[in-house]
């Protein structure tokens, strides 16, 4: 997914998503554009592994399982 197609699935602006992954360490944006580019990258396939849910014990994404 190009952050122009996730800018349109998620509404929020190219600009943010660029200034987003330019950052280094934790984003600083507020919870409602997390929340929506959450969405868009759920609906996309992928899927959030929160602190604790993986054998390592780590945060992490992964992309969901066909079938």
């Amino acid at each position: 997914m190009t952050q122009v197609e996730l800018a349109a699935a998620s509404g929020v602006s190219h600009a943010t998503i660029k200034r987003l992954e330019a950052m280094d360490g934790e984003l600083v944006a507020n919870r409602a554009t997390l929340a929506a580019l959450q969405r868009a990258l759920e609906e996309a396939g992928v899927v959030f592994i929160a602190k604790g849910d993986n054998a390592e014990g780590d945060e992490g994404v992964r992309l969901r399982s066909a079938g």
